[in-house]
């Protein structure tokens, strides 16, 4: 990659880091409650069984250990930075999102009337107008951010797309390596734990299942987008190649065609074109 391209990339994630920290930080929108609903939120404030700390040491940490594994086995340092381009641009597009969402929704957290009343919920005259609340600001603001799940759309996001660069590595879904039971399992152990990082959400009152169901699929769809602009499908015979390798042979296979391409020949579109010199790649 272009030195100016890759300092480009950079910038724009600094700036997508600059406006998660901003929306992570903004008050959401105050909704009015009714009396009817307050049982969704009268549960009681516990600890995170999976701290916002650790979620973030998580989403971080592990694909970059996988992908620094990757690169001491194969010594591609191109497939290394495109990798950490397409995750590091999974994670904060989706952080993105998922804070706009909270923001523009509002829905309190099933622990929020333990938060609007730390010193004990009342039997009557509960407020539905969640500015009146007693307890601590930070506390109340952050139990209206309920929906979607950041843990849940991180964790996915980041995970997500490390499952799916090491079904591409392994040719998990490839004749090359499909029906090998522990290539499977590996392919399958992010998508796991981010899974449990998910429904411990719902297991401490932090959040509401609709908040983690939503907050899974729209960091699946994030990893899913992000991932397949820098590699191919996973049933692809190229899968562990990313398209900056791949389009860099086309390029030369192209230039050095025994049988130059004329108007009597049959046509190949492009994705023809792609297919058949990708069939080549192994």
């Amino acid at each position: 990659m272009q030195e100016k391209v890759l300092v480009g990339e950079l910038i724009l994630r600094f700036i997508l880091f600059v406006v998660f920290t901003i929306t992570d930080n903004a008050a959401p929108y105050h909704r009015v409650l009714q009396p009817e609903e307050m049982w969704l939120y009268r549960y009681p404030h516990s600890a995170d069984y999976y701290p916002g700390r650790l979620m973030w040491i998580t989403v971080i940490s592990v694909p970059m250990v996988v992908l620094l594994a990757f690169y001491i086995v194969r010594k591609d340092k191109e497939d290394f930075i495109q990798a950490a381009l397409g995750v590091t641009m999974s994670l904060f597009v989706a952080g993105c999102i998922t804070n706009f969402i909270k923001l523009a929704v509002g829905r309190p957290r099933p622990d929020f009337l333990s938060r609007c009343y730390p010193e004990g919920i009342p039997d009557h005259d509960i407020v539905t107008d969640t500015r009146k609340c007693s307890g601590r600001e930070e506390s109340v603001l952050q139990g209206l951010k309920s929906f979607p799940s950041g843990h849940s759309s991180m964790s996915f996001s980041s995970l997500g797309f490390v499952s799916l660069y090491i079904g591409g590595k392994l040719q998990v879904f490839h004749q090359g390596g499909r029906g090998v039971g522990w290539r499977f399992i590996v392919f399958l152990l992010p998508l796991l734990w981010s899974l449990m990082i998910a429904v411990s959400r719902t297991s401490d009152y932090h959040h509401h299942w609709q908040d983690v169901t939503v907050g899974a699929i729209l960091g699946l769809v994030v990893c899913y987008t992000c991932y397949r602009q820098v590699y191919p499908a996973l049933n692809k015979v190229n899968s562990h190649l990313c398209y900056t390798q791949i389009n860099r042979v086309i390029d030369y296979q192209l230039a050095h065609r025994s049988e130059p391409v004329t108007p009597s020949t049959t046509p190949i579109t492009t994705r023809d074109t792609q297919f058949k010199f990708d069939a080549k790649i192994i």
